[in-house]
């Protein structure tokens, strides 16, 4: 294994890989000491291990290896994100505490000068008292030299600097301030001054100093203080040694001004939420983008500086995100309007996503803080598709028309969403129309919001909606009502039964087009938009890979009307089989009685396969106008509505024990009937093209079943039972008559005649049964 074969696209999944994880670390450690070389030269190393690949393979690894990347910078920038609050927040605590040592350190340096100064005065004192005469005399004689220059500076230094910082000539006064530093520091050094006068001029300059810091922290907090002089008085203010304060005074201030222009804003003023989002975003993040221009300017890239100012943007933010939900986004939410939503979020994040150029990526921490107001609208805007389709549901003719001439919320007329020619030249009953343009609304509304990761919830809320709706087309079948309970769904229980048959296949046509065409359409939107920065190459090589999630969303859809073409075919089959008293039309006395009445029998299907047979023709003409385009739908339908009934034949315990145990055993009459109704099914099953495997594995399991009862009471079914063609004659003539086409007689075969039709061929066709 080379080392990057982890890379393959084509290597197992990961669950079959962890289980070998341990038997291969070591082995892949040692494989990865080649990195580790200050000389490795990639070129070379890609050169020795691809050589054996070709053009397509190397393109698909190239290919996996950049979704590698984007997928692992993605995953850096979440984890970066997840934790960065945490991180400013440490950084932020210890910036402070280096701040409050500081501050000790010089609070102890100034008490440690005060008792030495307080030190060396008492030992002066203690001194002069025994001061000898004749130097008494020298200091006398002292008094009336005069002062040096030094000592004329430092006469006239504090009275200076006091008029400057009483005059606020702030440049002057930092002047004098470093002048006074510079002159301490060289009397330090050169001991040129008493430690007495030296400690007074140092906390001269101290007082004077922290008083000018006063002062400058004043001017900052003033509403008048702004652009270029509240610049130079933070920068003043940093000057003087106190740079965590200057900063958070600009940022303040920057705070100050734009929420003294929010006063002038009013939420009521304005037509829409849209808008005042809109001034607001202005105010808030050109103050933030302004704060973040000085603060570089200023205090440059150091890192507490840097993340304070992350801090106090993120404050901002959250109080600028409760603003938009109170005044704009709550009501949105609450009456479902999503789109109102989406335009809300969409304008905060274009002005949010313009803070970037100066460092702030805030645009996650917006995202997260409007998600809940947007997930409260998609769900809302979901709940009153599903409401105003049941009410309209419960009015609904069940008439399948072309979609009418309306122009939908988004200001486009309808025809023109899918073209001339699209899917909306089929027919729907009003309810199902109304649902399809509330989903094409629906979905040009969610599509802005895929940045919140929210395409996978409204592709789920839809599904929950459209099943919502299959249980209210299930619940018009007639019979049905009893099964209400079992829907979880609590819309609308009122419907408008489905009362014919043209009507309950228009149930079917409603779903089945909604599901397999209208809706994943229209969900495609979604796809579109989420890809739209895709390169045409990549589009293509991921043409059969793409989207696996609508796809796993678009056979749910079919799973759902399944239930409802289920709930149709069950209730057609029980109508056939039983009376309204509960009384079965299909039971085993219709075989077994017919012995000893060979010479009145006119051989025909029996009569519930014969109402079978009409049901599906008269289905199938219905589903030929309602299916036009999809006429596999209506097969598949027929295909299981005959399923149906054979399978209830099949599973009928009390049927199979009368026809294996009595009262009466199968007499041959009644297996040759028997045979022809299974032959008839088959027959005109495959006429129709719905004749499907299992419907045919099923007929011949029943065959066999009846021949194994018949042979259980010691005769040969083979003896008795006609050829094929005289099962297929019948077969066929019976369809024709039923579909009031009869057959014209020809005089070579008579179909009351059986046994006279009984040869050893047909004892071979009927042995070769399974094959129907």
């Amino acid at each position: 294994m080379w080392p990057f074969d982890f890379l393959n696209p084509n290597h197992p999944p990961m669950a079959s890989r962890s289980r070998a994880h341990a038997d291969t670390g070591t082995k892949l450690e040692q494989n990865l000491h080649v990195f580790q070389s200050d000389h490795f030269d990639a070129d070379a190393f890609v050169q020795s291990k691809c050589h054996s690949l070709n053009e397509k393979e190397i393109r698909q690894l190239c290919s996996y290896l950049l979704d590698l990347k984007r997928a692992s910078a993605e995953e850096m920038r979440r984890s970066v994100y997840a934790n960065y609050t945490a991180f400013i927040r440490t950084s932020k605590e210890i910036s402070d505490l280096e701040g409050e040592l500081s501050s000790m350190k010089n609070l102890l340096s100034t008490q440690a000068t005060l008792v030495h100064g307080l030190a060396e005065g008492v030992h002066i004192d203690s001194l002069s008292d025994v001061v000898p005469e004749s130097t008494s005399d020298r200091s006398s004689t002292d008094e009336f030299r005069e002062p040096s220059d030094l000592e004329k500076w430092l006469t006239e230094f504090t009275d200076h600097l006091d008029v400057l910082l009483a005059e606020r000539r702030v440049d002057e006064a930092l002047l004098s301030l470093d002048e006074g530093e510079r002159v301490a520091s060289e009397a330090k050094e050169k001991k040129t001054l008493g430690h007495a006068v030296l400690l007074s001029l140092q906390t001269a300059i101290a007082e004077r100093r922290q008083k000018l810091a006063d002062q400058l922290a004043e001017i900052a907090c003033q509403p008048s203080t702004r652009g270029a002089e509240l610049c130079a008085v933070i920068l003043a203010l940093k000057k003087l040694g106190d740079g965590p304060r200057a900063h958070s005074l600009l940022l303040n201030a920057h705070c100050q001004k734009y929420q003294f222009n929010m006063k002038n804003l009013r939420p009521s003023s304005t037509s829409y939420g849209g808008a005042y989002t809109a001034a607001l975003s202005q105010l808030v993040f050109s103050g933030i983008a302004q704060a973040a221009t000085d603060s570089l300017v200023i205090f440059g890239k150091e890192p507490a500086y840097a993340s304070e100012l992350v801090m106090w943007s993120t404050k901002q933010i959250e109080a600028f995100a409760l603003l938009v939900k109170r005044h704009a986004l709550t009501s949105s939410a609450a009456a479902g309007g999503l789109r109102d939503a989406a335009e809300c979020v969409q304008i905060a994040l274009g002005h949010c996503s313009l803070l970037e150029a100066r460092g702030l990526a805030l645009c996650p921490v917006l995202l997260k803080l409007f998600r809940p107001s947007v997930e409260q609208a998609l769900d809302a805007n979901l709940k009153r598709i599903e409401e105003s389709t049941a009410a309209l549901a419960a009015a609904d003719d069940w008439e399948l028309t072309h979609p009418p001439s309306v122009t939908r919320t988004s200001g486009r007329p309808v025809g023109t969403v899918l073209g001339s020619t699209g899917a909306y030249q089929h027919k729907l009953s009003s309810s199902a129309h109304r649902f399809n343009l509330m989903v094409q609304d629906f979905f040009e509304d969610v599509g802005p919001l895929l940045s919140m990761q929210l395409g996978g919830k409204a592709l789920e809320g839809l599904f929950q909606v459209f099943n919502a709706y299959v249980n209210t087309l299930i619940r018009a079948l007639p019979g049905s009502m009893e099964e209400e309970a079992s829907f979880e769904d609590s819309g609308n229980k009122i419907v408008r039964m489905a009362e014919t048959e043209a009507q309950q296949i228009a149930l079917l046509a409603n779903a089945s087009l909604l599901a397999d065409e209208l809706l994943p359409r229209a969900a495609m939107k979604l796809a579109s938009l989420a890809n739209h920065k895709d390169d045409l190459q990549r589009r293509a090589s991921d043409r059969q890979s793409r989207h696996p999630e609508q796809r796993e969303w678009k056979k749910r859809l079919v799973n759902s009307v399944d239930r409802l073409k289920d709930s149709f075919c069950q209730q057609h089959a029980l109508d056939l089989i039983f009376t309204e008293e509960g009384d079965s039309h299909l039971t085993a006395e219709m075989y077994i009685n017919m012995e000893g009445n060979a010479d009145e029998i006119e051989w025909f299907p029996s009569l519930i396969f014969q109402e079978l047979y009409v049901k599906l023709n008269r289905m199938a003409a219905i589903a030929a106008d309602m299916f036009v385009g999809r006429e596999r739908f209506a097969i598949l339908l027929l295909m299981r509505l005959t399923e149906t009934v054979i399978l209830w034949l099949s599973q009928d315990q009390s049927f199979w024990d009368d026809i294996e145990e009595g009262p009466k055993p199968l007499g041959h009459l009644g297996l040759q009937q028997f045979y022809l109704d299974m032959k008839f099914v088959t027959c005109f099953a495959s006429q129709g093209r719905y004749l499907s495997r299992n419907l045919l594995r099923v007929v011949n399991d029943i065959i066999s079943k009846a021949m194994s009862a018949f042979t259980a009471t010691g005769m040969d079914p083979y003896s008795v039972l006609p050829d094929d063609d005289w099962f297929t004659d019948i077969a066929q003539d019976a369809m024709e008559r039923l579909s009031g086409k009869p057959k014209v007689a020809n005089g070579e075969r008579d179909l009351n005649s059986p046994t006279a039709s009984v040869s050893a061929q047909s004892m071979s066709s009927v042995r070769s049964h399974g094959s129907y």
